[in-house]
This record gives C-alpha cells, structure tokens and sequence, in this order.
C-alpha cells in the first residue's frame, strides 16, 4: 500500500480539459496519483469538499522593483500577493528594477534577490533595449525566459524604447537563441506627440491623458510588431492587450502562421474609461482602460479563444507616485496580482467564463508558452502547484488581507465572488484560509528550450 506526503481529498479538481471529483496525491513536491478514490496512507490529509482544486496560477507579467526601488513592492510583499491570490509561479520583468535586467551582472543581482525572499517561484525576463543587443545571449545563458522591449516610452530613463531597428535585430537574435519577445505594443511618435500637445496646451487631466493613448496607438504597433516577428522568424508575445481589435490582428496573424500569443489583464476586462475619471490615479495605466465597447469587444476576443493568458501587470509605485494634479505625471500602473484570479473568476461569472478556461489562461497556457517545465497542471510528474478556491454565494464576504507593500487599489467589490482559500507549491503551503503562511523557498525558472 502506497504512502503520500499528502491527498488532497475530495476536491473539485480543475484542469484545462475539464473538471472532476478526484483525489490528489502529493509526494517529494509533485503529484504522484489523481483518482476519484485515493488508497493508501498519507501524512496528512486535506478535505476539499466543496472547493475546487486548480493548478497554481503562473502569473506571467508582474514589476516587483527589487533590487533598486524595493520601496515600490518587492520580492517579499509581491510574492506574498501573488500566493494570496492563488499563485504559485511568476515571470518578472526587466524593467523598474535598478539596475534592469540588461546584462549577466543585474540579472544575477535580481536572482539572488528573488531567491532570499520570494514564496513563489520565479521566471526572469531580459531588457532588450538599443543599449544591450549584444549582451542577449548571455542572458539567455542565465536562463531567461524571454526578452521585453518597449515600443513606446517606458517612463524609466534606464530603459529605453526600442525603435524598430533596434526590435527587428533583437527579435532577429532572439530567434537564433529560440527565445520570445514581449512586446509593450504603443505606436510612440501617437502617444508621445499627442502628450505633448496636451500638456503645452494645458491639458493634464484625466480624459487628457486618455486621448493621448488612443486605440489606434496600440493597433498599429501590433501591426507592426507583427510583421517583424513575421520577417524575422521570431516568436511574440504581446504583453497587456487593451482592445478587442488588437487581439483580432493577432489571431489573423496566427492563421497565417506567424508565432505569436498575446496577453490581457484583468482590468482591462473589468474597467472602463469611465472608472479612470472616478477612481483617478490608481486607475491609470499604459495602455490606458477603454470604453465599454472596446471592453466588451475584448470579452468577445477572449470568450472566442483568442486570447492566450492572462496577467496583472502589477505596476507598483509609492503612494506619492499615484498623486497631482497633472495626470500625464502621475505613476501609470495598476497593483493587481493578488486580486487576479478573484476578479478574473468573479467577472467571468456573468460572461460565461468556464473554471478550465481560467486554469488554461491562469496557468497551462502560461506554462506551455514559456516553457516552464511541470508547471501548469494538476497531472502525474508535475510540481504540486495548486490553489484551492472557493465560490461565495450571496451576502458572503470575501475576507482579505492585502499583501501589496502599498495596499490601496481599485479592487474593491469586483472579487466578491470566488475567495483563494489555500495555496500550494511544490507541495508545500503558502496560504491556509487565506492567510501567508509560508516562508521564502522560491526558485528560477528556466526555460526547456528545444535541442536543435
């Protein structure tokens, strides 16, 4: 007779093709059996009943600052978010760290930052700026998972946008060294004229600096990024996707057999426009939130499945960042990677949105596309990363505490529908009834590149 660490007991297990009541077992950190009737002895025990039971969420697209700007967030509160939220896995990005993610020496200052204080495990992303081609390869020889490069302003003066010939021989590098590029998709000449403008004319509020950044800014560097990709041989990824029109070009671009996926966030599924004037500052990001149209359209791309993941995006500042009166100078980003799947999972209620669904854009998809390997799901062999949720029925709060080092965010009331009871990696727990409760042991991801 078999002995397990643990079995989960009971549970709603949720996968990517579907949904059952099973058992898991769980050994020496990875799933070992998932059976509806488990036999067999086991350390301890975790009842399920009633909750469901899905793969850890990898949440491909967070700023966690450190080391540099640490005050933003860090690895220590960010991480601690993140597994509040039923997270288990991230990809960090180069950037809003000092120094960013440009070469050997700050991607090792990052790693050992990331391994003295994250619950999570972690995947790095590279810069690719006009500064660092020539220092790709040895980033990728660090394992990162891919490259990010700005193609607009990225409000950081050390890392610059990269101008198209800059990304054509970046994406033209990374295809030989079989990595992917992520993109932050804005047409700069658009968004920093139209800027400009506004503040010389005196126009520095918030519809001011929403039309600043109009639909037609993002869909033209997707275009664009695009054909690059096209040309170069090179794998995309178009991070933070705010219209349903942009999503649409990629899926074009997919049936024409270009190598590319794209990202969404949930604010851009929950807010409007509308809510940027009546929250204010904490609403502000880049792409900015759109109008009702373009949202629902949005969900229309995602309902059709077209979008490939979602992400937070969480871009953390300093309280003093996200306040003025000029809104053009006020931080832009969302803190968000705690309430990702809540929301995701609430807002997805009314539209239809299936629980596999979320695990394959919360997790399986994240962890095929960047080649995280046992990452991603409930499955004999794979990392015991999972989250244990539960649904809210009428009039049942959503107890919380809030991880973020800075926990003012425009969440309130749009997670009132699904609560992260448990969270698990690589069998060891993170969160019990919602509460932290585990201790920095995360480790780098690398990706499993393919032997050429």
């Amino acid at each position: 007779m078999p002995t397990y660490d643990f079995i989960v007991r009971g549970g709603n297990v949720v996968t990517e093709r579907g949904a059952m009541v099973a058992d898991v077992a769980v050994s020496d950190g990875r799933f070992v059996a998932v059976a509806p009737d488990i036999e067999g002895d086991a350390t301890a025990t975790i009842p399920a009943a009633g909750l469901d039971m899905l793969p850890g969420v990898i949440d491909a697209h967070v700023h966690f600052n450190e080391p540099g700007r640490t005050e933003w967030e860090g690895w220590a509160s960010g991480s601690a978010a993140l597994a509040a939220g039923g997270a288990t896995a991230c990809c960090e990005m180069p950037l809003n760290a000092h120094p960013p993610t440009l070469d050997r020496a700050a991607f090792d200052t990052k790693r050992e930052a990331a391994e003295r204080a994250s619950l999570v495990d972690f995947a790095l992303w590279g810069g690719l700026t006009p500064g660092n081609l020539d220092r790709l390869e040895e980033l990728a020889e660090c394992g990162v998972v891919g490259f990010k490069a700005f193609m607009s302003d990225a409000a950081m003066d050390d890392f610059p946008h990269a101008d198209d010939d800059t990304l054509y021989e970046g994406m033209r590098r990374a295809a030989a060294l079989r990595l992917p590029v992520a993109v932050h998709a804005e047409n700069d000449a658009i968004t920093r004229g139209r800027a400009r403008r506004a503040r010389v004319e005196g126009r520095t509020g918030a519809r001011d600096y929403l039309a600043s950044r109009p639909a037609i800014a993002e869909l033209e560097a997707i275009g664009r990024a695009l054909l690059l990709a096209e040309e170069s041989g090179c794998a995309l990824h178009i991070v933070h996707v705010s219209t349903g029109r942009g999503v649409a070009l990629i899926a074009e671009a997919k049936d024409r057999g270009v190598d590319v996926t794209c990202e969404t966030c949930p604010h851009y599924l929950v807010f409007t426009e509308d809510d940027v004037e009546r929250i204010g500052a904490l609403a502000k990001c880049a792409p900015p939130l759109r109008d009702t149209a373009e949202r629902d359209m949005l969900w229309s791309e995602l309902l059709a499945g077209d979008v490939d993941l979602i992400a937070s995006d969480h871009s953390p500042a300093p309280p003093a960042m996200k306040e003025g009166e000029d809104f053009f100078a006020v931080w832009g980003g969302i803190s968000g990677c705690q309430h990702l799947l809540p929301a995701l999972v609430t807002a997805g209620i009314d539209h239809g949105l299936s629980l596999p669904e979320v695990a394959r854009l919360t997790a399986s998809a994240v962890a095929r596309r960047f080649r995280l390997p046992g990452k991603g799901g409930i499955a004999v062999g794979h990392d015991a990363d999972f989250f244990l949720g539960k649904r809210l029925t009428a009039g049942e709060l959503a107890e919380e505490q809030c991880y973020y080092r800075h926990p003012r965010h425009i969440w309130a009331g749009k997670c009132d529908r699904y609560r992260v009871v448990t969270t698990v990696r690589r069998g060891e727990a993170l969160v019990r009834e919602g509460k932290v409760v585990g201790t920095a042991g995360g480790q780098l991801l690398r990706p499993d590149l393919p032997v050429v």
